[in-house]
């Protein structure tokens, strides 16, 4: 595929475009126990290949468990303490906090905890398609999961 000339291209409609914070898209799919809103999307932008938006899970609360089929997601968290729990009864957990990172693997049934009794969880999620795929569970989690640390496959030390 060959790049398209630049000197045709009208970059103000084509060019970079700024999404206020106050103006996201909250008619995306949801799930029970939290709140998207989208940023980034085709409809709103013309993405062909992600979906960013926001999440806010209120104090104590949690997700029902679910997946986003072939997406990959990315959650930076913001504010707030994310209690992650994934797997087929939801067997593992780990948690992150401000300027931490969460991968999110195609398919991989999960759900999302708030961690705080008193503070709202606010993070931005970024996904691999600008497709809005949720596909919530009917799962019996473990009453204990394991926790998980993270290893850098990389870095290790």
């Amino acid at each position: 595929m060959s790049e398209p000339s630049r000197d045709h291209i009208d970059w103000k409609e084509h060019g970079v475009k700024v999404i206020p914070g106050d103006r996201l898209d909250t008619n995306t799919p949801q799930t029970p126990g939290m709140n998207r809103a989208a940023a980034i999307n085709f409809a709103r932008v013309g993405a062909q290949k992600i979906w960013a938006g926001t999440v806010h899970i209120h104090a104590n609360a949690k997700t029902g468990a679910h997946h986003h089929g072939a997406l990959e997601s990315v959650i930076y968290v913001i504010k707030g303490k994310a209690r992650m729990r994934w797997g087929n009864h939801l067997e593992f957990v780990a948690e992150a906090g401000p300027g931490d990172f969460i991968f999110v693997p195609p398919y991989v049934p999960h759900q999302e905890i708030n961690a705080s009794s008193d503070e709202t969880l606010e993070c931005v999620l970024v996904r691999s398609d600008n497709e809005a795929v949720v596909v919530n569970l009917d799962i019996e989690p473990v009453e204990k999961p394991e926790q998980v640390l993270w290893v850098d496959p990389i870095h290790k030390t």
